[in-house]
């Protein structure tokens, strides 16, 4: 294995009012050795109470980026269908230290609150198939340019649409079910970069948090980016400190004493 242990905390913006305490959780996220905090792109709670407080992802993300000095940030995962796409380049340029996740959408309630077209599963992947080369092409073109590349980091694990995607496009490919599910989709990336003309380990491969005991078997399929999710009104972050102290008794110690 040649890249690093990442561990993520997705910390869910809802059912709790109070931005401030937000804030101080993206904070303790930091301090306790996080290496990314995502939130998500979602107008309405997940869970809970369906009309309990909730922020919105993007606003937020601008204030994340003023107040850490090293975590990466992002959303997991905007919605493509309710995003427009030379914006949401513009945006993730703006906030800097970012991960540019990208998704084609699921929550009906998002669209139909909000007034976007939900349609069906096919045509929002089909707009996000055409979404994906503006956002690059914007990237391009925007002055100043972003003060380093900026990681796509796809979710979803489609092989007819989806996987060609990530095949062509990312940078991170979040994937979700059990290890023998990410070990079929694995399979059919790896053709989908062929015919991309891509190398499939070039592609950094995440999911949610297993567990300390199933982490190292995902480790063995090529995962190394793995999210702990964490939901208001308490963000107890007590899951987060247990995978980064996994995280720490299984890496590499670096290379020393060299010339």
């Amino acid at each position: 294995m040649t890249r690093p242990i990442r561990i993520g905390l997705q910390l869910q913006p809802q059912q709790q009012p109070d931005y401030g305490v937000i804030r101080d959780t993206v904070l303790r996220a930091e301090d306790a050795g996080a290496d990314i905090v995502f939130n998500w792109d979602h107008f309405y709670p997940l869970y809970g109470d369906p009309d309990g407080a909730h922020f919105e992802c993007w606003t937020m993300l601008g204030a994340w980026a003023e107040q850490t000095e090293r975590v990466e940030i992002g959303a997991l995962v905007p919605g493509g269908a309710y995003r427009n796409p030379d914006l949401l380049a513009d945006m993730a340029r703006t906030v800097g230290r970012l991960i540019l996740g990208i998704g084609s959408g699921w929550f009906e309630r998002d669209y139909d609150e909000y007034g976007y077209e939900f349609g069906t599963k096919g045509s929002r992947l089909d707009l996000l198939a055409e979404y994906m080369p503006r956002i690059v092409n914007r990237l391009g073109k925007l002055n100043p340019q972003p003060t380093r590349h900026i990681p796509i980091l796809i979710g979803g694990g489609g092989p007819k649409k989806t996987l060609p995607m990530v095949a062509k496009y990312a940078d991170i490919w979040h994937s979700f079910g059990e290890m023998e599910t990410h070990a079929e989709k694995s399979e059919i990336l790896a053709q989908r970069c062929a015919e991309a003309g891509r190398r499939p380990e070039d592609i950094e491969r995440s999911t949610s948090w297993p567990g300390a005991e199933a982490a190292p078997s995902y480790v063995e399929l090529g995962i190394t980016q793995f999210t702990v999710g964490v939901g208001g009104p308490d963000y107890d972050l007590t899951e987060l400190r247990e995978a980064i102290a996994w995280r720490d008794d299984n890496s590499a110690p670096p290379l020393t004493g060299l010339s």
